[in-house]
């Protein structure tokens, strides 16, 4: 019996100071709160930290983990932080096409991918923390 397979990511909503949301275009899901895979020996913040200075030249400070939401049938682990900016620069990547903060509304309808908007929604109301979702899609 093979070992077992799971993707382990950990994301981040990072909030300005004009509470504005910090999103990038990715090439394939569109508008969507930076993130990506726990690298092997990296733990969760450290994960959220990089992947938001790769995808968007922005520097952040972790506030707070909000929870997680589990793709049960594909194996996936969403970890979500609540962040904030601290330096750096908007600067594009290949995994980021743009990137920019936005008011919070606008974001949440910028946002078309699956459930990332409820993901977003979630890590900003504070009496939800923490959660733990599961879903099978």
């Amino acid at each position: 019996m093979p070992p077992p397979k799971h993707i382990v990511s950990a994301a981040t909503i990072v909030i300005n100071k004009e509470d504005k949301i910090l999103l990038i275009k990715g090439p394939k899901r569109g508008w969507e709160m930076p993130g990506g895979q726990v690298e092997e020996g990296e733990s969760l913040k450290d994960a959220a930290i990089r992947e938001t200075k790769e995808e968007t030249g922005i520097d952040i400070e972790v506030i707070k983990f909000c929870g997680v939401f589990q793709n049960v049938k594909n194996s996936i682990c969403n970890t979500l932080f609540l962040a904030k900016p601290i330096g750096g620069v908007l600067t594009t990547s290949s995994e980021s096409l743009e990137v920019g903060f936005y008011p919070i509304e606008k974001a949440l309808e910028m946002v078309t991918w699956k459930n990332f908007t409820q993901r977003i929604k979630y890590c900003l109301d504070n009496e939800l923390h923490p959660f733990y979702i599961e879903f099978n899609n």
